[in-house]
């Protein structure tokens, strides 16, 4: 890995889940000091955001922004972690479509979680987090899979009978982990630190 790759990975960007032009409704400043705000979520561990925009910035949902190191922020002033029910009602529900967007526009990366998923314990496999994945059709995959990797979700559905809609079962366990913070196991969210606090 090149030092460049190493810059890279500290860069966290973001896709605009809701703009609101005036403000937080919460916050108590007068108006004319208040600066656009508004919500975002992680592209690469779906980690949610409040973030304040720069004022001359007209932003739009789907837009894409860097929200960390500060030092790369270009339209964001600043950026924090937020839960699921601190998100206003307009981004909770463009969430479900962003996140869809992610694992569709992301599909290799979210088909090889079915290609690489390992057991947790002796009774509970990673693939069995998803809804709707009992022990058959985990079972099925896990033999698929030893024959040859799944390249799409497509494939996935036609060598799996029984499994539709695989990229729809992780949008449902992503959201699942956004809303529940209490979930013993998170596959998706917050990932990428998981990573960094295990090396």
């Amino acid at each position: 890995m090149s030092e460049a790759d190493g810059d890279e990975m500290d860069v966290r960007r973001a896709v605009v889940l809701d703009y609101l032009a005036h403000g937080l409704s919460d916050d108590g400043r007068p108006q004319y000091a208040k600066s656009p705000a508004g919500y975002a979520v992680g592209i690469e561990d779906f980690q949610l955001y409040q973030v304040a925009f720069d004022e001359d910035e007209r932003l739009t949902i789907g837009s894409e922004v860097t929200v960390e190191p500060p030092a790369e922020r270009d339209v964001v002033t600043e950026a924090h972690r937020v839960e699921y029910e601190d998100l206003s009602s307009g981004a909770q529900s463009e969430l479900e479509y962003v996140v869809a967007d992610l694992v569709e526009e992301n599909e290799s990366r979210f088909v090889d979680f079915y290609n690489d998923a390992q057991p947790i314990t002796l009774r509970l496999h990673q693939l069995n987090l998803l809804p709707g994945i009992g022990k058959k059709l985990r079972n099925s995959i896990l033999d698929e899979r030893k024959r040859k990797p799944f390249e799409s979700f497509e494939e996935l559905s036609e060598r799996v009978s029984g499994l539709h809609d695989p990229d729809e079962i992780l949008v449902e366990r992503i959201l699942e982990e956004l809303r529940d913070d209490d979930l013993k196991y998170q596959t998706f969210v917050g990932r990428r630190e998981q990573e960094q606090n295990s090396d």
